[in-house]
């Protein structure tokens, strides 16, 4: 699994992001008990973006010398949706000074607020569920309070936002994560060939319906209009469900030299007189 500090990918002022990264989560090795319970879709990407960040607001006559700023960090969805159908739980790095500086939330919206004073680096670890990744993917976030431009008095009604935005791959994805996701609205699923069949899951194996339960949906999110709106992320979109079509003419065009390979071949070539 490979990752960046949030720094390697800032939003510009415009919104855009000046270089959008794709973080690829790398196949553990199975467990040969686990590996025959759902097969694997070779050749093909599921992409999963993101956004994290925080938003810090200036409590101004409220603030005192320990508490002067309230601030939220969080991971959402590129367009506001609902992640929990392929992250099961974030857990938040805070500053050594805080009560319980490790926090866990186990649900969506993957947020939490806190008071302070002073900015440092959150580390933010994504873990997934069971049929998508084994692994934690780890991001970094830098809480910023303070504007750039400090020449005036810090406005209590603007908050100062931060956020990037990636994009979360998996290669080779289960047929049971590809199934459960596949009209996600927050997932990128690849078009599978004409003739592709998906195996039906194993009745005997349980699989997590996570669209079922009770989740916090980012859309209607109290600090949606502070959310930053990306504006190369429609154009981000476009490209990566055009890359998942190539991985799809290639797992295509693949199946179908597979099974020349398998053809009988004549033992001598024909010749041109005959």
């Amino acid at each position: 699994m490979s990752s960046r500090k949030q720094g390697d990918s800032q939003p510009s002022e415009d919104g855009g992001t000046a270089g959008v990264k794709r973080i690829k989560i790398t196949k553990s090795s199975e467990d040969p008990e686990k590996k025959g319970l759902s097969r694997r879709l070779k050749d093909a990407e599921i992409s999963l973006p993101i956004v994290y960040g925080t938003i810090a607001f200036y409590l101004g006559r409220k603030a005192s010398e320990s508490q002067s700023h309230k601030w939220t960090v969080y991971v959402r969805g590129a367009t506001n949706e609902d992640l929990g159908a392929v992250v099961k739980r974030v857990v938040f790095q805070l500053h050594p000074s805080f009560n319980n500086p490790t926090r866990v939330v186990e649900a969506p919206p993957f947020e939490l607020s806190e008071c302070g004073w002073g900015e440092f680096e959150i580390a933010i670890s994504l873990f997934f569920h069971p049929d998508v990744c084994d692994k934690q993917l780890d991001l970094y976030h830098h809480l910023k309070l303070y504007p750039e431009d400090e020449s005036g008095p810090q406005s209590t009604k603007k908050p100062v936002v931060v956020e990037s935005y990636d994009e979360v791959v998996f290669p080779d994805p289960s047929e049971a994560f590809y199934c459960r996701v596949q009209n996600h609205p927050a997932v990128i699923v690849p078009r599978m060939p004409a003739g592709f069949n998906i195996s039906a899951p194993d009745p005997a194996v349980p699989l997590e319906n996570t669209n079922e339960r009770e989740r916090g949906d980012t859309k209607d999110h109290p600090l949606s209009q502070w959310f930053m709106n990306f504006s190369e992320a429609d154009e981000l979109l476009k490209l990566a469900a055009a890359r998942q079509q190539v991985q799809a003419h290639i797992v295509k065009l693949r199946r179908q030299l597979s099974v020349m390979d398998g053809m009988p071949q004549l033992s001598k070539p024909p010749s041109a007189y005959e």
